[in-house]
């Protein structure tokens, strides 16, 4: 596999600008900018399976006879309609759309954070936006969502046109909580779960992925070791037309009832639920 390393844009830029930074990259800074190639070596033993949400085992994707439980991922097909999806579209899309790493555009419903300084900012954070309310209430009547109270909601859109991905990357623990909720809105795509270490007890000792679909309007949970242990990605060729999601994040217990920053948790909690946010 190729990689591409951005440099700075050269007088042909044209003032076109994206999100990159670093190695991250996209269609419009690989087009609008000077690369160097670099000769990046991937893997030659990928192991690749699919998730099955009905059995809850990732199944061989060459269809022999291999498969293992993956626990940590539940799948909610429908979770809105039609109409309630055009309505959310259409709101997120009246705000503005600020430019993201490889080729995303964002908004943020969230307190600021510095993970590196481990320091939390409310300034400027307002809440969940109004129509995620419902959208919550639904959640927290699924069994493996009980008690769930996001604290922040970031919406992602991906564009082909734009060569938007995200890659492998676990979220952050010190302030995020358990469980990693996703709306998949506009179109299906596929995120793809990887274990660089790969599974040797079960045979499998170079690295393994897992391909969990995700139909348009379902709802995506990832939680113990898919939350903790397995990269998530979502891949450029797995984006065939524009996708949008909202992902909730839950505090962690440092912040919970009990925990070292219980009242900064709680003061988070208070106007993240009064749902009256605009994206910062």
């Amino acid at each position: 596999m190729v990689m591409k390393m951005m440099m700075a844009p050269d007088s042909s830029d044209g003032g076109t600008s994206c999100g990159c930074k670093g190695i991250r990259r996209c269609l419009v800074c690989e087009k609008f900018k000077r690369t160097v190639q670099l000769e990046a070596t991937e893997s030659q033993g990928v192991n690749h399976f699919v998730y099955n949400p009905e059995t809850r085992l990732a199944v061989a994707e060459d269809g022999d006879s291999a498969s293992f439980p993956f626990p940590g991922v539940f799948l909610w097909e429908n979770f809105i309609s039609e109409e309630e999806e055009k309505e959310l579209i259409n709101t997120m899309d009246q705000d503005q759309w600020n430019l993201s790493q490889s080729g995303r555009r964002k908004q943020d419903f969230g307190p600021k954070v510095n993970f590196k300084k481990r320091k939390v900012r409310i300034s400027n954070f307002s809440g969940l936006p109004a129509l995620s309310q419902t959208l919550v209430l639904r959640m927290q009547q699924e069994p493996s969502l009980a008690g769930f109270q996001p604290v922040e909601q970031c919406n992602l859109d991906y564009h082909p046109q734009r060569g938007s991905s995200i890659d492998p990357h676990l979220d952050d623990s010190w302030l995020w909580g358990e469980r990693l909720v996703t709306v998949n809105m506009l179109s299906n795509t596929t995120l793809t779960m990887s274990l660089e270490e790969g599974l040797p007890k079960l045979g499998l000792p170079e690295e393994v992925h897992v391909a969990v679909h995700l139909p348009r309007r379902c709802l995506v949970v990832l939680y113990g070791e898919a939350r903790h242990r397995w990269k998530h990605a979502i891949h450029r060729e797995d984006v065939h037309e524009r996708r949008v999601c909202s992902t909730y994040r839950e505090l962690s217990v440092e912040f919970l009832p009990g925990g070292q920053q219980a009242e900064l948790g709680a003061q988070l909690l208070d106007i993240a639920l009064s749902f009256h946010g605009n994206p910062i």
